[in-house]
């Protein structure tokens, strides 16, 4: 495939920034980057505005720094909130990803955050709140923090009910101590002989007057 050098006027992603000189496809270069505009032809006229480009280029990283780091302050003080399909154990349906992250900053905040500057290796499988690394910048990091959330209300199990047996039980020992409590009471009204006094005997029925 035939190759052919240029030089950059516009950022390209993946491929470089104003005043970069590179090598591309004869045919990406005649078809996309010369009629949009994103680079020329690398001749000796054209070099002449390398140093142009360069100072443009420097204005739109200091810009773009300047805006990542205000915007990095911004998303720190944020919780983004993104609603799932969970079960009623709370376990959810596949994983909350970059791009729909990216779709509700957009939304919630009206904040435009492309989904590769936000950090997920593997996406979030679980409910409750995470914290998300961004990296808005080159020089630039930060963190967001992201409650997940269950579009559903999570079923919540019931206290088990105490056992029979432990009904039984317990009121069995209310009665053994029911008990006790009536004996020790009936104890407690006998009377007591003082020591030295004889117990009072019972009076003897009298006996029949003789016959005359």
């Amino acid at each position: 495939m035939a190759k052919t050098e240029v030089i950059l006027t516009h950022n390209i992603v993946g491929l470089g920034g104003e005043s970069d000189q590179v090598k591309v496809a004869a045919g990406y270069a005649r078809n996309f980057l010369f009629p949009q505009g994103f680079a020329v032809p690398l001749t000796s006229s054209n070099k002449k505005h390398i140093e142009a480009l360069k100072k443009r280029r420097a204005e739109r990283e200091a810009h773009e720094f300047n805006t990542m780091s205000e915007l990095a302050k911004g998303v720190a003080k944020l919780i983004c909130v993104v609603k799932v399909k969970a079960g009623d154990d709370g376990k959810m349906f596949g994983s909350v990803t970059a791009g729909m992250i990216a779709d509700e900053l957009k939304h919630q905040f009206d904040i435009t955050l492309d989904k590769k500057k936000i950090h997920l290796e593997h996406g979030i499988k679980t409910l409750g709140e995470h914290e998300v690394e961004l990296h808005l910048h080159a020089e630039v990091k930060s963190t967001l923090k992201v409650r997940v959330e269950s579009l559903t209300p999570i079923t919540v199990p019931a206290p088990a009910e105490a056992k029979p047996e432990e009904h039984k039980t317990e009121k069995r020992g209310k009665h053994k101590e029911d008990e006790k409590a009536e004996k020790a009471g009936a104890v407690e009204e006998k009377p007591r002989a003082t020591k030295g006094e004889k117990p009072a005997k019972a009076p003897k029925a009298e006996k029949k007057a003789k016959s005359e």
